[in-house]
């Protein structure tokens, strides 16, 4: 609508010198509000990856759980795009609610490689296969729990609902392309990752990593 307004202001109008149009309202708050969002975005996807990185110990197992970040916004952004919605304030709430979450289920699985690695399975291959098995359930449950919680709120139609929706369908649509992604391409990286042959033909060392990383944060910002 303010696009509208300023083409038809720019075509119609010869504003006075010292004359200026300026819009308020509902387009105000969403341009403060996504000021707001620019700082606290990173501020919250730099502070989970340091309570990763403390949890692991490493910086590897770190940027591996960090993975799901990117994995999760493809599905809250296509789902977004499929319902037709803008990107809006409480839809950046909800890739802030969706990255904890899709995190949380990279943790679940990258800690169980790590305690079959202690309990002496080095078998690569192995380790992999058993341990996205004995977790296929907590993650899958973790999600859906998640995921039906929300469905409701994602198709509501009552008074408000147009606030909560993009919020929901953000969610919802995250888990969804989270879950699966994090089943099939989380224990691919972990390979990689653990293989040192593998990791030296890709050259990932750690300052790489970060990097990557780094690139990773600065895409879902200008998202």
């Amino acid at each position: 609508m303010v696009e509208d307004a300023r083409r038809l202001i720019s075509e119609e109008v010869d504003l006075l010198p010292g004359y200026y149009v300026e819009y308020g309202g509902q387009f105000e708050n969403l341009n403060s509000a996504r000021k707001r969002l620019m700082i606290v975005v990173p501020i919250a996807l730099i502070l989970i990856f340091i309570m990763l990185h403390f949890a692991f110990g490493n910086m590897r197992s770190a940027i591996l759980v960090f993975s799901a970040i990117p994995l999760s916004a493809v599905g809250g952004v296509l789902l977004l795009w499929i319902r037709g919605m803008p990107f809006s304030i409480s839809a950046g709430v909800g890739f802030i609610m969706l990255f904890g979450i899709s995190v949380f289920n990279g943790i679940v699985l990258i800690e169980h490689y790590s305690e079959l690695k202690r309990m002496g399975m080095n078998n690569l291959r192995e380790r992999i296969l058993k341990g996205a098995r004995q977790r296929l359930r907590p993650v899958l449950l973790t999600a859906a729990t998640a995921a039906f919680g929300f469905l409701p709120v994602a198709f509501s139609t009552g008074t408000g609902a147009e606030v909560l929706r993009p919020l929901a369908t953000v969610v919802v649509g995250g888990l969804v392309t989270a879950t699966l992604l994090t089943l099939v391409v989380l224990p691919v990286l972990y390979c990689l990752m653990e293989d040192k042959q593998k990791r030296r033909r890709l050259l990932m060392p750690d300052w790489l990593a970060v990097l990557a990383l780094l690139f990773t944060v600065k895409e879902l910002l200008l998202s």
